[in-house]
């Protein structure tokens, strides 16, 4: 795959995430209206409505996939890539999209203290997995959005995001430093 034929499968992707999401907002909106969420579900705290997504995820979609575009071909506007960076990508989609999705049905289901054991896991998983890149925050994002809506899940995917950088980047410095003190 080249990087015009990823540009292609790009716009496509977003396409079809900007309708699906904008159909289900039209089904909401049609079937008792469109759902809003409270930040850590306190009703104290402000909702966001779900019709955010109509803007969001579209944009968000389309970032991140440039800035996967640009992590596997660089700024070569011709260049092409072996196979498999693109499947260690998609690898990552994958996982993140799947642990979105058992978030978001444990949440449904009540398992509420499951969910925040699984959220705080992300961060001792962080150590060992770069799960700050855009790949795992767009399937993180796109797993939970049927039930939270855009906006929670990205909010909250940036923060442990963020979290894990810090963890998997200073824990490989320290060990860095270590390794050179004890040579």
């Amino acid at each position: 795959m080249n990087a015009k034929q990823f540009f292609k499968i790009r716009l496509y992707i977003t396409a079809l995430l900007a309708i699906s999401i904008w159909t289900l907002l039209a089904w909401n909106h049609f079937h008792g209206g469109i759902p809003s969420h409270h930040i850590l579900a306190d009703e104290e705290l402000p909702a966001f409505s779900n019709g955010w997504g109509a803007l969001l995820l579209p944009m968000l979609t389309w970032f991140l996939l440039y800035r996967i575009h640009k992590s596997v071909f660089g700024s070569k506007p011709g260049a092409s890539q072996p196979p498999k960076i693109l499947l260690n990508k998609l690898y990552g989609f994958t996982a993140s999209l799947v642990f979105g999705i058992l978030l978001s049905v444990f949440f449904t289901l009540a398992y509420t203290q499951l969910c925040g054991y699984m959220l705080l896991g992300l961060l001792p998983l962080g150590i060992f997995f770069p799960i700050y890149r855009p790949e795992y925050l767009l399937g993180f994002v796109l797993g939970m959005t049927f039930t939270f809506g855009a906006v929670l899940p990205t909010g909250i995917g940036i923060i442990i995001g963020m979290l894990a950088f810090g963890l998997f980047v200073s824990l490989r410095y320290i060990i860095h430093f270590l390794r050179l003190k004890s040579a």
